[in-house]
Protein backbone atom coordinates (compact mmCIF):
# COMPACT_ATOMS: atom_id res chain seq x y z
CA UNK A 1 0.00 0.00 0.00
CA UNK A 2 1.22 3.46 -0.85
CA UNK A 3 2.17 5.85 1.95
CA UNK A 4 0.89 8.92 0.09
CA UNK A 5 -2.12 9.80 -2.04
CA UNK A 6 -3.29 12.91 -3.85
CA UNK A 7 -6.27 14.65 -2.27
CA UNK A 8 -9.15 14.64 -4.77
CA UNK A 9 -11.63 17.47 -5.14
CA UNK A 10 -14.99 16.41 -3.68
CA UNK A 11 -16.81 18.33 -6.45
CA UNK A 12 -15.08 17.32 -9.71
CA UNK A 13 -12.98 14.35 -8.43
CA UNK A 14 -9.75 15.68 -9.98
CA UNK A 15 -6.38 15.86 -8.26
CA UNK A 16 -5.66 18.97 -6.23
CA UNK A 17 -2.22 20.29 -5.28
CA UNK A 18 -2.35 18.59 -1.87
CA UNK A 19 -0.64 15.27 -1.19
CA UNK A 20 -1.62 13.31 1.92
CA UNK A 21 0.21 10.79 4.05
CA UNK A 22 -1.70 8.09 5.96
CA UNK A 23 -1.13 9.89 9.26
CA UNK A 24 -2.22 13.32 7.93
CA UNK A 25 -5.08 14.94 9.84
CA UNK A 26 -6.77 18.10 8.53
CA UNK A 27 -9.61 19.85 10.30
CA UNK A 28 -11.60 22.72 8.79
CA UNK A 29 -9.21 22.87 5.84
CA UNK A 30 -10.20 25.20 2.97
CA UNK A 31 -9.44 23.04 -0.08
CA UNK A 32 -9.17 24.95 -3.38
CA UNK A 33 -9.51 23.05 -6.63
CA UNK A 34 -7.57 24.60 -9.54
CA UNK A 35 -9.77 22.86 -12.12
CA UNK A 36 -13.30 23.76 -10.97
CA UNK A 37 -12.11 26.86 -9.05
CA UNK A 38 -14.26 26.10 -6.01
CA UNK A 39 -13.12 26.25 -2.40
CA UNK A 40 -14.55 23.56 -0.11
CA UNK A 41 -14.18 23.17 3.64
CA UNK A 42 -13.05 19.62 4.49
CA UNK A 43 -11.78 17.37 7.28
CA UNK A 44 -9.36 14.54 6.45
CA UNK A 45 -8.26 11.58 8.56
CA UNK A 46 -6.58 8.39 7.23
CA UNK A 47 -7.20 9.30 3.56
CA UNK A 48 -10.94 9.81 4.23
CA UNK A 49 -12.19 13.29 3.31
CA UNK A 50 -15.41 14.65 4.77
CA UNK A 51 -17.00 17.81 3.35
CA UNK A 52 -18.17 20.31 5.96
CA UNK A 53 -21.35 22.10 5.03
CA UNK A 54 -21.84 25.28 7.03
CA UNK A 55 -24.10 28.17 6.13
CA UNK A 56 -22.22 31.08 4.61
CA UNK A 57 -22.16 34.30 6.58
CA UNK A 58 -23.42 36.20 3.53
CA UNK A 59 -26.47 33.95 3.18
CA UNK A 60 -27.41 34.08 6.85
CA UNK A 61 -29.99 36.53 8.12
CA UNK A 62 -28.61 39.50 10.06
CA UNK A 63 -28.80 39.41 13.83
CA UNK A 64 -31.09 42.11 15.20
CA UNK A 65 -30.94 43.26 18.78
Amino acid sequence: MSNTEWLLCPICKNKTRIKLRYDTVLENFPLYCPKCKIETLICVKQFKALVITEPDALDAEPITR
